[in-house]
């Protein structure tokens, strides 16, 4: 089961870090983090997704709400999220293949974010399905990273 949480913290230095560090020291594993300054320069917010069972998931915010620095801690249920992942993704082309790779993009919803003579770098927004199917399907062009 996946953990979706949203925390608000003080926006100073080293929150990020304490954070991290608490699921470091309880063997938790953060599978995705994301951190902002919101509208008020003082907080920040976090959202942070872990797996686990309910019981971890249940240790990780009351954890979370332990902490001197975080203001709020929101659990989201999974079926409840709008979630997407982003690609960034730098594939080589040849004057033959880049009007395919292009035309794929197209399809898709990818956009080509940077343009070099050799390389491109794609950019996705998506499921992590849509994303595995995008990558497959760009692996014959010869992915660079």
């Amino acid at each position: 089961m996946k953990g979706i949480f949203s925390v608000l913290v003080e926006n100073k230095a080293g929150v990020l870090s304490k954070t991290a560090g608490l699921f470091a020291r309880r063997g938790f594993n953060i599978d995705s983090l994301a951190v902002g300054e919101t509208d008020d320069r003082d907080i920040s917010s976090m959202t942070i997704i872990s797996t686990g069972d309910e019981r971890i998931m249940e240790q990780i915010e009351k954890q979370l709400n332990k902490k001197i620095d975080v203001i709020k801690v929101r659990r989201f249920a999974e079926n409840k999220c709008v979630t997407r992942e982003l690609l960034m993704l730098k594939v080589t082309y040849t004057n033959v293949t880049r009007s395919d790779i292009m035309e794929i993009c197209n399809i898709t919803g990818a956009h080509i974010a940077d343009l070099s003579p050799k390389s491109m770098v794609i950019e996705l927004t998506a499921k992590t399905s849509k994303i595995d199917r995008f990558i497959k399907l760009m692996q014959p062009f010869g992915i660079i990273e």
